[in-house]
């Protein structure tokens, strides 16, 4: 690990105009950086400690139904935020799937949002690889390539992004809060992420110093809440990234789909909003047939990126599995297994 500056910020704007000079990095509940400066893929020269700013902790319910979630939100306390639960399940549901207890009574909102690939060959530093090196190339593409991306990839960068919570927030239209030195602006989830293109490197909007001080739900969100579900595909059923992720929500009304939200994760750089399918499920009967040409569309544009054709049909019998289950409603409570396409669909005994 290299060495640092190490900056205790007293405000947002004392943060920002700290975290401006280069090299900086903020740091929160640290469960991601912290990894990535031991291994030597971040190197800070300036560390800028946001964790005792006043309010940034607060999980807000408003009265119009939505929900702001400050960055040092702890993943634990949303999770089981009753009030939270009972509107935004499905997000709940990708936070109790994610990481493990320890890990979530850590981890952050904000940190989440910016949490880097779990790419192989980005961790091995003797490994070429853009986003660590820009321009060292991609020793990825040709590599072990089970996990990496079916959409959105491109022959600088096959990672994908290892969320479960911006699955979900970015299929229920989530907007990230940004203060920076020009001022204060919001960014919709679904865009807040970059695809690799001919920059891999740049993996988010943020300009440098800003910073993430909030996240928003809207109303119309909770209105997807007795029919949402998030489902995760990974190699063990709990503490692991997922191969596949999806989110799913429906709004009936009158035994048809009035709405449908479907985002997925671990397919791409970003978590991968598929608006073509949910205009299919519009007006449609919440069956098999509807479902299937759903998931078609959903992965319409997936492409191998190197031996990892699977995925794409992994993805396709997610989405249907996820609006399945979202159809039958949502259990409550949650699952034991949250996330867990081996949970059973009613629900069952949570574990804290």
């Amino acid at each position: 690990m290299n060495r640092f500056e190490y900056v205790r910020a007293g405000s947002v704007t004392e943060a920002v105009a700290a975290a401006s000079a280069p090299g900086a990095a903020y740091l929160g509940g640290g469960t991601n950086l912290i990894d990535l400066m031991k291994g030597g893929m971040s190197r800070p020269s300036r560390l800028v400690d946001i964790t005792r700013l006043p309010g940034l902790d607060r999980i807000e319910h408003r009265e119009d139904g939505g929900v702001r979630i400050g960055a040092l939100v702890r993943n634990s306390d949303l999770a089981y935020d009753t009030g939270f639960v009972a509107r935004f399940p499905a997000i709940a549901e990708a936070l109790r799937a994610g990481a493990s207890p320890q890990l979530r009574n850590a981890a952050t909102t904000g940190g989440n949002i910016l949490q880097r690939t779990r790419c192989a060959y980005f961790y091995d530093a003797a490994s070429a690889c853009n986003k660590r090196d820009p321009g060292a190339g991609c020793e990825a593409i040709g590599g072990e390539t089970r996990t990496h991306a079916v959409l959105g990839w491109s022959d600088r960068c096959i990672a994908t992004h290892p969320s479960d919570f911006c699955v979900a927030l970015a299929a229920f239209d989530a907007v990230v809060e940004v203060v920076g030195e020009t001022g204060a602006r919001d960014v919709p989830l679904e865009t807040f992420h970059r695809l690799p293109g001919d920059t891999p490197e740049r993996e988010t909007d943020l300009a440098p110093g800003e910073m993430i001080v909030a996240v928003r739900l809207p109303a119309e969100a909770a209105t997807f809440a007795d029919h949402a579900r998030y489902l995760k595909l990974r190699d063990r059923t709990s503490y692991a990234f997922a191969l596949v992720s999806a989110a799913a929500g429906l709004r009936l009304d009158g035994g048809r789909i009035a709405e449908a939200r479907i985002a997925l994760g671990g397919v791409a750089a970003k978590p991968w909003r598929c608006r073509e399918a949910e205009a299919l499920l519009a007006g449609a009967a919440p069956e098999e047939t509807s479902f299937n040409r759903a998931a078609q569309a959903a992965l319409a544009g997936a492409m191998p990126s190197g031996e990892n054709a699977a995925k794409i049909e992994l993805a396709k019998r997610l989405v249907r599995r996820a609006l399945a289950r979202a159809a039958a409603g949502t259990p409550r409570p949650l699952p034991a297994l949250p996330g867990s396409v081996f949970a059973p669909a009613t629900g069952g005994q949570d574990h804290v």
